[in-house]
């Protein structure tokens, strides 16, 4: 089963990178790009048959590594 994961930063936690990306696309003239968030995504290939088994185990995956849960949010999808 392949799980996709995304992990962005909770609402109300500064995002510098994407102030940062926000700034450079209003200089290049985009000027309604606004609230520019940035995230990570990434693709698991889990080699679990069971759904609930996989998803318990892409939620751990994802609780002890690949997002910091004090300051960032997770959402996966299972295909």
């Amino acid at each position: 089963m392949k799980a996709k994961i995304h992990v962005t930063l909770k609402q109300g936690i500064l995002d510098p990178q994407g102030k940062a990306i926000e700034h450079a696309l209003d200089s290049l003239g985009f000027k309604s790009a606004a609230n520019v968030r940035v995230g990570k995504y990434m693709e698991v290939d889990v080699n679990e048959q069971d759904k609930a088994k996989a998803e318990a185990e892409v939620r751990q995956m994802c609780e002890k590594l690949l997002a910091n849960t004090i300051i960032e949010e997770y959402r996966y999808e299972l295909g």
